[in-house]
């Protein structure tokens, strides 16, 4: 039968969260059924929600950052058992059959994927996701939470922690790199931890100083302020990768400046609107200004396995959200840069009145 959920839901763009019921669907043979303790609040959800990136279907529950474990599982469930800890981030559903889905790269199936949330499934019905106490999903895309890792500090890696890490491990970040992070926030801080401890030297590059001191603490070995033109200028031709995590528009001919000959720019923030670059900045250095979309479900396992072999975790504050509009006034910090460094919902705490 199916299950009825206790959920965080957004009816309309702008309108506040309530606390009601969902239900979720009857096991499928290959479903697991999770009972979720902590969802991250990721800044896409704030997007989605308030209908910023266009084609909203309300009511919507949003989180693709979930970490929970096993309360049930589909007759036909061989990777997961009842009692496993486990998470899922933004992906539920993809073919498994075209040529990405074969690479481990199921966020670039054709069909196409299915998101966790505002995302129709291949039955037609739309994905409810993370700010939820109970979720279904097929066991393919639930990944394993190593035992030493805290469900807390381990939802938001499903997001932020797959984010950053994909395109630093594909281009290269270790020993004897360097990296810039561009941003000390949700993405940033995951940034800044991975790439220090694959080996890079890390610098953050933020507009003023107000975060240098968590920026050591997190990983870096020094802090730009690039509002600083005689900083910009000192970092010339500095860094090897530079990770830009804002959703910002910035001057990228600025940044470009900063990579050495050879050098990425990889962004994973997705700004209102487009970058401007003049080619022989890419040229006139062999210079690679590049993106990069989370990762497949192998490698953010890949993610969460080094996570735990490093100790990292993302730096978190947990919500009590038996008032829903506790979770209102979070998604503000978040807008305004408030969070040091990820909200996390403990999911428990919500009821409907």
């Amino acid at each position: 039968m199916p299950h009825t959920t206790n959920v965080l839901q957004v009816t309309s763009a702008g309108a506040p969260f309530i606390a009601t019921t969902i239900e979720r669907r009857d096991l499928r043979d290959d479903d697991i059924l999770i009972d979720v303790a902590y969802a991250g609040i990721c800044h896409s959800d704030i997007h989605t929600a308030r209908d910023e990136w266009g084609a909203a279907h309300y009511p919507i529950v949003v989180g693709h950052e979930i970490a929970g474990t096993v309360a049930a599982v589909g007759d036909a469930v061989t990777r997961h058992k009842v009692g496993d800890r486990v998470g899922v981030g933004c992906l539920v559903d993809s073919c498994g059959e075209c040529e990405s889905c074969k690479d481990g790269q199921e966020q670039f199936c054709t069909k196409p994927s299915v998101g966790t949330y505002n995302s129709k499934g291949y039955d037609g019905e739309w994905t409810d996701g993370g700010y939820t106490q109970q979720f279904v999903v097929s066991e393919r895309f639930a990944v394993r939470i190593p035992d030493e890792m805290a469900l807390d500090v381990a939802a938001p890696l499903l997001c932020a922690g797959i984010t950053t890490y994909s395109p630093l491990k594909r281009w290269g970040a270790g020993p004897g790199k360097q990296v810039a992070v561009v941003g000390v926030g949700g993405l940033g801080h995951m940034g800044v931890k991975i790439a220090h401890a694959m080996g890079a030297e890390v610098t953050t590059l933020s507009r003023s100083d107000a975060k240098a001191d968590d920026a050591l603490e997190l990983g870096a070995t020094r802090h730009v302020a690039t509002s600083d033109a005689a900083a910009m200028k000192g970092a010339k031709r500095s860094f090897d990768i530079i990770l830009n995590t804002v959703s910002a528009d910035l001057d990228m001919e600025a940044y470009l400046r900063l990579l050495k000959p050879n050098g990425v720019m990889v962004n994973v923030g997705l700004p209102m609107e487009n970058y401007s670059v003049f080619p022989f900045s890419l040229i006139g250095g062999n210079k690679v200004l590049t993106g990069s979309q989370i990762g497949g479900i192998a490698e953010t396992q890949d993610m969460l396995d080094f996570c735990a072999e490093h100790g990292l975790g993302a730096t978190i504050e947990v919500l009590d959200a038996s008032d829903p509009s506790a979770v209102d006034q979070a998604w503000e910090r978040v807008v305004a840069g408030d969070v040091r460094y990820r909200v996390v919902i403990d999911t428990s705490t919500i009821s409907p009145a």
